[in-house]
């Protein structure tokens, strides 16, 4: 190896022939990944814990040299070379390999022939793109296999099944340190769906195309068939879901998709223990009826007994025909709750329609809604205290709602985002104790960075109008303050207060929420948030602010998050709140 020179000859001479040592290697002049690159390639590095003769080192060592251009080479480094140094050290060689990369290859052009109409779908003229983006930048073997992957993956996805990669040639000026590619793709004809058949299922096909989000004769989408896969799956009624396109059978450009079900248990009972900031220790149960008969209606009933919270609810779903996943659901639920600033019995009933809408779920519906009511009392205060109002309401109104999720992951969402938008209103007086119409729209965005943290941004509106705000139950007011809204807060501590200083909450809402975490191992975190907003009446929000740090654990069960919170530049709210959430993140 001409670069290379020897050190040290004469003590290398004097060892015997027959001698046998281990490899150190050192490499410098790069960096990772470079370097590991490098170190990988040379011959040298697998004699670190095996023997190796004299004869051996210096074949190894003459070799070295042009293993350091070919393991850079991927990189985009055409002209690597390397000078070294070898040294007998006690018995082992000390191998020394200095780096010198030269200049990279850059790519100056990229031709992409593909037919045109295959160009002009959106999710192949996105991939083809992004081969077009290779121009400028550093000839990355990695780099460009992925993206002319990424182009026939998507070409396949998107029904050319056929579609046969014809030229792929990246030509190298080393010269000039240019790169040329050139790719060239035969697409065939698109394949279209067929017919749709279902294996294994406890209901009559007509049931299940319910789920099928496209129709035979509509062009074949790998997307959809995720989309039908997720469907199934959440529909609840199956243990396992398998969505097969019959590809090796497919006739005349048109696809059969197969789909393998296996029933679940069609019962299920759920209890447990569980505790929250906002409902104090308590126990959970419930059974519920994953279908109850061929047409897959479906009946959940929970009971929830905590310190401050008690519920009780039951509702009966029946799933009707269409493609959108329509379905009519009746529910019932009773609830006495108990916060730091109100108590409230009421009872429910709901009648509503759900749907599927250009990828949101919408939903619309009935509610009636009556009870009894007391704002401003603190636990543990007799009724009779002074500032306490107290209220009785029957109230008949329309709701309306629009949500949105969307997650890589559901478990653990490095990026995703939700909305929701409800709008409520009673028609007129006639059977409610008031008149009132009430929006709110919830949302909340997830995005990782640094591969090892997270920033999730959350926010919160809302207003009601109506004629008789002291009719309102406490449901239907806004309050801030716990671990959904301002941290450092009780759970609905914060909002307007009579004259008396009791809290009886507003009509209007505006929550702001900003946190970083930080993993410092795949289930442990640290996390560090700042919540500003407020409930008030007309314009004055006066924002209350509350800070603070917490850890988060991805538990078997769960996301769990622990947070410590208080309040900044607060004379009436002082120390340390502590928040407790188990659950998703959206």
């Amino acid at each position: 190896m001409r670069r290379i020179r020897y050190l040290s000859l004469l003590p290398l001479l004097l060892v015997p022939a027959l001698s046998h040592a281990g490899v150190q290697l050192v490499v410098d002049g790069v960096d990772d990944p470079l370097k590991t690159a490098v170190i990988a390639g040379v011959s040298l590095s697998q004699y670190a814990s095996r023997d190796v003769s004299e004869a051996q080192i210096h074949r190894l060592y003459e070799r070295a040299d042009s293993e350091v251009g070919n393991a850079l080479r991927p990189y985009g480094y055409y002209d690597a070379h390397a000078t070294g140094k070898l040294e007998h050290v006690g018995k082992d060689w000390r191998i020394s390999l200095h780096v010198v990369p030269g200049d990279p290859v850059k790519v100056t052009s990229v031709d992409i022939q593909l037919d045109s109409a295959a160009a002009a779908l959106k999710p192949i003229r996105s991939a083809k793109r992004g081969v077009e983006k290779l121009k400028g930048q550093q000839l990355d073997d990695a780099a460009y296999d992925s993206a002319r992957d990424a182009l026939n993956n998507a070409l396949t996805a998107n029904g050319y099944l056929d579609a046969k990669l014809t030229l792929r040639r990246v030509e190298v000026n080393r010269g000039e340190h240019s790169a040329a590619i050139h790719l060239a793709w035969d697409v065939g004809r698109r394949y279209r769906y067929g017919e749709v058949s279902f294996e294994g299922s406890q209901f009559q096909p007509p049931f299940l195309d319910r789920y099928v989000p496209f129709k035979p004769g509509d062009y074949f989408d790998q997307n959809q068939l995720l989309t039908l896969q997720q469907a199934l799956n959440g529909a609840d009624y199956f243990s396992a879901v398998n969505v097969i396109p019959e590809v090796d059978k497919a006739k005349d450009g048109v696809v059969d998709i197969h789909v393998q079900l296996a029933p679940a248990k069609r019962r299920i009972y759920s209890a447990g223990l569980f505790v929250g900031t906002d409902t104090g220790v308590g126990v959970r149960g419930g059974v519920g009826y994953r279908w109850i008969n061929r047409y897959g209606h479906k009946w959940t009933n929970d009971i929830v007994l905590a310190q401050r919270l008690k519920t009780v609810s039951s509702q009966y779903t029946i799933p009707l025909t269409g493609d959108n996943q329509r379905s009519l659901n009746f529910g019932v639920n009773y609830r006495d709750a108990n916060t730091v600033t109100s108590q409230s019995r009421t009872l429910e009933f709901v009648a509503n329609e759900s749907e599927l809408w250009h990828e949101w779920v919408r939903t619309v519906g009935v509610h009636a809604l009556t009870g009894t009511f007391s704002v401003g009392k603190r636990p543990d205060e007799p009724e009779s205290t002074p500032g306490v109002e107290h209220g009785r309401s029957t109230l008949i109104y329309a709701e309306g709602s629009l949500s949105r999720k969307v997650a890589d992951n559901l478990d653990f969402v490095r990026r995703g985002w939700s909305l929701n938008f409800d709008v409520r209103s009673t028609a007129s007086d006639l059977f409610s104790t008031a008149r009132f119409s009430e929006i709110t729209a919830s949302g909340k965005w997830i995005r990782s960075f640094w591969r090892t943290n997270r920033l999730i941004l959350r926010g919160d509106v809302g207003h009601v109008w109506t004629s008789d705000f002291q009719a309102l139950p406490p449901q239907l007011r806004f309050f801030a303050g716990g671990d959904q809204s301002i941290r450092g807060y009780t759970y609905q501590a914060v909002g307007p207060q009579n004259g008396y200083g009791r809290v009886i909450g507003g009509n209007s809402l505006a929550i702001a929420s900003a946190t970083v975490e930080h993993y410092f191992t795949p289930r442990w975190g640290i996390a560090t948030f700042v919540d500003a907003g407020n409930a008030f009446n007309g314009t004055n929000v006066h924002p209350k602010i509350g800070t603070g740090i917490g850890v988060r654990w991805r538990s078997p069960v769960g996301m769990i998050r622990l947070d410590v919170g208080t309040p900044i530049n607060d004379a009436q709210h002082r120390g340390v709140e502590l928040h407790l959430v188990i659950g998703p993140d959206l």
